[in-house]
């Protein structure tokens, strides 16, 4: 894969991350399928191709069918149970194939290095917790507090604006604390602040709202940000393209999969009130169940080393050479 290959991946997640913070699904959807398109595309690779169209489709159609029709009356039980279990076989099957196969469109194999592990499955659970939040958020504006679309929007948005004060801080924190306790601390917090969502009730002031939002916003970037970048941290420059093809497939199926998570919780939840309409009081069990899942992502960057990821933020480097000028001073005083 060319650097402009890999740039033009860049950017595509950029702007999908974009569209996630404010909420535009539409749009979010649309960037999902040319992400995908181009990693095929950037394969050249025909066989993968074809393997590509026929199966990841198939696992993934069922997988979601069967996640959104779950705790609705729109199909029996079983017919659900088993959808999900045609697209835990489908992709049980794509894992045997990518075994065998040299050169899968997903190479597994790159799970056995640590830090990519902890990119891959601590970011999945961030990021199921977090997806449901563009879904969740305005159907209690509007639904719970009777706003508008508009006025939903505006609240909405300011999550974007945190994403956008951070970017430029990302390096100097992480570069200051290192990656683990990032990753580590900062899924704690920006779960609290998920959690926070499950107290709006329509009389909290709406600079309440934006405050805990904005503040939300800029933390989940830290994240994100995080996430994506220690991925590459003990990858060899000739399996760039075969990571960053793993890394964006599991950055699209989490965040679509906790919008059905989302959807779920609060389907569960009309049902155990045996309500038939949904009101503000239906979304708090949903906001605390996807901070949950948020939070869990800190088991796995636990697991990390307290120097993981120095190769990208030069910490080793800066801390070698305080060491060195720190060694004359002290022999100095001995003398």
């Amino acid at each position: 894969m060319s650097e402009r290959e890999v740039e033009r991946l860049e950017t595509l997640q950029e702007k999908i991350e974009w569209h996630h913070c404010r909420g535009e699904l539409r749009d979010y959807f649309e960037i999902n399928q040319q992400i995908h398109g181009a990693i095929v595309a950037f394969a050249r690779n025909s066989v993968l191709k074809a393997t590509h169209d026929v199966l990841l489709p198939r696992a993934e159609r069922a997988r979601f069918f069967g996640l959104s029709v779950l705790g609705l009356d729109y199909l029996p039980v079983s017919v659900v149970a088993t959808l999900l279990a045609v697209g835990a076989v489908a992709t049980t099957a794509y894992v045997i194939h990518a075994r065998r196969c040299p050169a899968p469109i997903l190479d597994l194999n790159l799970l056995r290095l640590p830090t990519f592990r902890a990119s891959i499955v601590g970011g999945f659970l961030f990021r199921l917790g977090v997806g449901a939040l563009p879904f969740l958020l305005p159907l209690l504006l509007q639904i719970g507090f009777n706003m508008t679309p508009f006025q939903s929007g505006l609240i909405t948005f300011t999550g974007a604006l945190g994403s956008m004060f951070m970017k430029a801080a990302v390096t100097r924190v992480v570069r200051r604390f290192g990656y683990r306790d990032v990753l580590l601390y900062n899924a704690l917090v920006s779960s609290l602040f998920l959690a926070a969502c499950a107290t709006f009730v329509p009389g909290t002031p709406v600079a309440v709202m934006i405050a805990v939002l904005l503040s939300g916003g800029f933390f989940r970037s830290l994240q994100f940000t995080s996430i994506n970048t220690i991925a590459y941290a003990e990858i060899p420059p000739e399996k760039i393209s075969r990571a960053t093809s793993l890394v964006a497939a599991a950055q699209q199926l989490s965040l679509s999969t906790g919008v059905a998570v989302g959807a779920l919780v609060v389907e569960i939840t009309l049902k155990l009130k045996s309500s038939p309409t949904m009101g503000a009081a239906d979304f708090p069990p949903a906001f605390i169940a996807i901070s949950l899942l948020a939070a869990s992502a800190a088991l796995i960057f636990m697991t990390l080393k307290p120097d993981a990821g120095e190769e990208l933020t030069g910490r080793k480097t800066t801390q070698l050479k305080e060491a060195e000028l720190s060694a004359p001073e002290a022999a100095g005083k001995q003398v």
